[in-house]
């Protein structure tokens, strides 16, 4: 029962997502310099919510002479193209974000990782295209990409969006400015 409770925070974190990415406001960056990583996103995410309304309308009108199919395939539909729409959303208004003292590595509403910049042993610029499953390292890919690694000195745990724990000492992600983001690490 958890795990339905956590599912609905995240769906709920995507809609609030939707809301200030319509208002072009970003959340948790107060305090901190914001670092992108949706840009190779959007035209996958948009894409899809595209396809998503186009099938909208082919269900709607194959559908028409049966109302009540016809009406639930629409409420579902429709909420299909919010929660595509909502998963982009929540890429571009919740940043990478760089404080005085943590590095906040987000993918989205799934993952919120505090990375103290003590425990920052390593950071490099890398860009990788696979990525083998290893139980210590995080990978959030963009597009199957990673452009920075950031190797830590002692494990950081990790929250997955069910609720199962796991230590980290390396995460890599993808930053739309991985030079930018590797020189202010190491300027901290």
């Amino acid at each position: 029962m958890r795990a339905v409770g956590r599912l609905a925070r995240h769906e709920a974190r995507l809609y609030v997502s939707l809301g200030l990415w319509l208002t072009r406001r970003t959340q948790g960056t107060a305090g901190g310099r914001a670092f992108g990583y949706a840009r190779g996103l959007g035209a996958t995410l948009l894409g899809l919510a595209f396809v998503c309304v186009v099938e909208t309308v082919g269900v709607s009108v194959l559908l028409r002479d049966m109302p009540i199919a016809h009406d639930v395939l629409l409420v579902l539909d429709v909420y299909t193209v919010l929660f595509v729409v909502g998963l982009y959303a929540a890429c571009v208004v919740r940043p990478h974000v760089l404080t005085p003292d943590a590095v906040r590595v987000r993918y989205g509403a799934h993952v919120d990782l505090r990375i103290p910049l003590s425990a920052i042993g390593a950071v490099r610029r890398e860009t990788r295209m696979t990525h083998p499953p290893a139980e210590d390292a995080l990978d959030l890919a963009v597009g199957s990409q990673t452009s920075l690694t950031l190797e830590l000195t002692e494990p950081v745990t990790h929250v997955t969006p069910l609720g199962r724990r796991r230590d980290v000492t390396v995460v890599r992600l993808h930053a739309d400015d991985p030079g930018g983001l590797v020189r202010a690490l190491m300027r901290r």
